[in-house]
């Protein structure tokens, strides 16, 4: 008997990124499944399973034809988005067994797939955000691949004391151990928030105060506040404001903030696609501070990437040994919690 995975597949995940999929197919697994994503001729996503039902070669080593059909490049089979065979020359294919078409929406600049059963998929349960869209915001963002489990960067991403450490030359520094961080859930999503007042900010907020015009040594009060959204999307509302102005609340001219975007899509159960970002509310329209912030985010994601993975390695080498759970561990917890919950309904549907 196959053991259950240990992600959900009732749910819409980020497969890539909009501007990945051009005139050529990607191939991608995700949730342990082999994807192809393309483009039909009306630039409509589709995706079928990366296997031509011929001779079960990659889908994603073939091409879109002019009618917008995807064409084996073994052997010539011709797919259509339905996941079809719709023709191969100098054979009869049309009753053959077509293969599996998942539910797709391109939304946000990024491209989401329902891996699970397609009866269920409801393009209305895919998140809302206020700033993709918006003129007044800002983004820039990467991809990384990380050998790790999905669970292992929630985990990372709802407890933030690690700044102290891996990322001590960027954004961390010894006031975030000083205040022990709130965790609860709000509805459907879980919430983890920390504040600081009255200290310096690091470098990176710092450049973030120059950048906006604000002088960078000023004693600020800082926040930090982690949203998890079942399975593994995370929005972190971080900031620094001129200290005593409000904090969280203060004056747009009194502060830098920003919301860091964080989309995490399991691709086995010991590897992720990452996809990282930052929106911001100040000076949306400079595309070379976009570029400044998004090479440094970067830098400090790669920082991440490294503990991560030997974190993982670890894991697999001691399966049997028991970590501990402190308070700072919270928000990770309750967000397990909320994946269990998924997975428990998910099995008893089946």
């Amino acid at each position: 008997m196959t053991a259950q995975a240990s992600w959900p597949t009732n749910t819409w995940y980020v497969a890539c990124s909009s501007d990945e999929v051009t005139d050529k197919p990607l191939g991608r697994q995700i949730c342990g499944q082999r994807m192809v994503f393309y483009r039909t001729r009306n630039e409509k996503i589709a995706v079928l399973d990366d296997m031509c039902p011929h001779r079960g070669a990659p889908l994603s080593l073939g091409h879109v034809n002019d009618e917008g059909d995807l064409v084996c490049g073994y052997h010539g089979m011709v797919m259509n988005c339905d996941g079809n065979c719709k023709s191969m020359p100098g054979q009869r294919v049309s009753a053959f067994p077509g293969i599996t078409a998942y539910p797709v929406e391109e939304r946000f600049g990024f491209i989401w797939v329902w891996p699970g059963e397609a009866d269920k998929a409801d393009s209305d349960l895919i998140p809302k955000f206020n700033f993709f869209d918006d003129p007044e915001w800002a983004y820039g963002g990467g991809l990384y691949h990380i050998n790790c489990n999905y669970k292992l960067m929630v985990d990372n991403l709802m407890d933030l004391t690690h700044e102290t450490y891996v990322h001590a030359t960027s954004i961390g520094q010894p006031e975030i151990e000083d205040e022990a961080p709130d965790s609860f859930k709000d509805g459907d999503t879980v919430v983890t928030r920390r504040t600081m007042e009255s200290i310096k900010a690091p470098p990176f907020w710092q450049n973030a105060l120059k950048f906006n015009d604000l002088e960078p040594t000023a004693d600020v009060d800082r926040w930090q506040i982690s949203r998890f959204t079942p399975p593994s999307h995370i929005m972190i509302n971080v900031g620094v404001a001129i200290a005593g102005k409000g904090g969280f609340d203060a004056p747009a001219d009194q502060k830098a903030s920003s919301v860091v975007v964080d989309f995490i899509t399991p691709e086995s159960e010991t590897s992720i696609w990452y996809f990282w970002g930052m929106a911001r509310n100040f000076k949306p329209n400079d595309q070379e501070l976009t570029d400044k912030i998004r090479e440094g985010q970067g830098q400090i994601f790669s920082e991440d990437l490294e503990m991560l993975e030997a974190q993982q390695q670890n894991l697999i080498d001691n399966p049997g040994r028991q970590l501990l759970k402190l308070n700072i561990d919270g928000g990770g917890v309750l967000a397990r919690r909320m994946i269990d919950k998924m997975l428990k309904q998910e099995a008893s549907a089946s």
